[in-house]
C-alpha cells in the first residue's frame, strides 16, 4: 500500500456517528492542515461534520464505484471508516474500495462494553433482530416491548412480536415516522426523540410504557447503551442485547479503538 504522509494528509472519513465528529476535531488539532472529506447518509449528519471542521462533505449513500471515483479524483491518502458498528455493508464497501485504490484503510471501532455490563442478570444475547423477536414470542409474548435499536430493525422483530405490545423510540424525522406507520405501528406507540438519554430519563420512559422488555444494540458507551442497560437493570426489566456482527474481511491490524491509537496508526505508515 501507499505510505501516508504525516503532513497535509488527505483523508476520506466515512462517518455519520459521534465518533466521526470527535475524529475530525482531533485530526485538525494533531495534524498539519489535514484535508478531510466526510461522507454521511443524511444532510443533518453532513452539516454536523461540516461544523466540526470537515473541509468537504457528501451527504448521501455512496456505492463502491462512487467511493472509488472520489478516492482517485481527490487523491486521498488514507481511508478512515468510523461508521456504526452495525453498518456491516458500509464497512465492507470501505474495505473493498480502499483495496482497489491501494490506500491504507483504518477502522475506528468504538470499544465493546465490559463483560460485567453485558452479562448482568436479565440480559439475553441475540445475533439478529429476528432472533430477538422469536425469543420474545417464545417467552414473553404478552409483555410490553420497548425497541431502542433504530427504525430499520423493527420489521424483523415484528415478524414474531404483536404490534399491540410493541413500542419504538425513533428519530423525529419524517422517514422514520412513515416507516413505522407503514409497518402498522400506531402513533401512540411511536416515541420520536433524538439524543443520548440519561438513565433517569430512560427509567421514566420505561415506567410510563409499563415496559417489561427492551431491545437494544451493543453499540458501545458512546452510543448510549450503558444508560439503557442501567435503567433496565434497576427496574428489573429484561434486556435483549443484539451482539455486534462479525465482519470476516476486517483484519485486526486495521482496527483502532481510540483517538491516540488512530494518531499512532497514521504516523507509523
Amino acid at each position: 500500500m501507499n505510505t501516508i504522509k504525516n503532513n497535509e494528509l488527505s483523508i476520506f472519513l466515512m462517518g455519520g456517528t459521534k465518533d466521526s465528529i470527535n475524529i475530525i476535531k482531533f485530526l485538525k488539532e494533531k495534524f498539519d492542515s489535514p484535508y478531510i472529506l466526510t461522507t454521511t447518509t443524511t444532510e443533518e449528519g453532513g452539516q454536523i461534520a461540516k461544523s466540526a471542521g470537515s473541509d468537504e462533505i457528501i451527504s448521501e449513500p455512496l456505492s463502491i464505484d462512487d467511493i472509488i471515483t472520489i478516492l482517485k479524483e481527490k487523491k486521498i491518502d488514507v481511508f478512515i471508516d468510523s461508521t456504526h458498528p452495525f453498518a456491516v455493508n458500509a464497512t465492507k464497501s470501505a474495505i473493498k474500495s480502499s483495496e482497489i485504490v491501494n490506500i491504507p484503510y483504518i477502522r475506528f471501532e468504538r470499544p465493546l462494553l465490559e463483560e460485567k455490563e453485558v452479562n448482568r442478570k436479565n440480559i439475553y444475547h441475540a445475533k439478529t433482530f429476528e432472533d430477538a423477536g422469536k425469543l420474545i414470542a417464545n417467552n414473553w409474548k404478552d409483555e410490553n416491548v420497548l425497541h431502542l435499536a433504530g427504525v430499520n430493525t423493527i420489521e424483523d422483530v415484528l415478524k414474531s412480536v404483536a404490534k399491540k405490545h410493541f413500542y419504538v423510540r425513533v428519530l423525529p424525522i419524517e422517514s422514520s415516522i412513515k416507516k413505522c406507520k407503514k409497518l402498522g405501528i400506531n402513533g401512540e406507540h411511536i416515541i420520536a426523540m433524538q439524543g443520548i438519554f440519561s438513565k433517569k430519563f430512560n427509567k421514566s420512559l420505561m415506567r410510563e410504557l409499563n415496559t417489561k422488555i427492551i431491545i437494544t444494540k451493543e453499540s458501545g458507551e458512546i452510543g448510549g447503551v450503558l444508560t439503557k442497560l442501567s435503567a433496565a437493570n434497576e427496574l428489573g426489566i429484561i434486556v435483549i442485547l443484539i451482539d455486534r456482527p462479525e465482519i470476516a474481511i476486517l483484519k485486526d491490524e486495521n482496527v483502532v479503538n481510540n483517538l491516540n491509537q488512530l494518531k499512532n496508526k497514521l504516523r507509523q505508515n
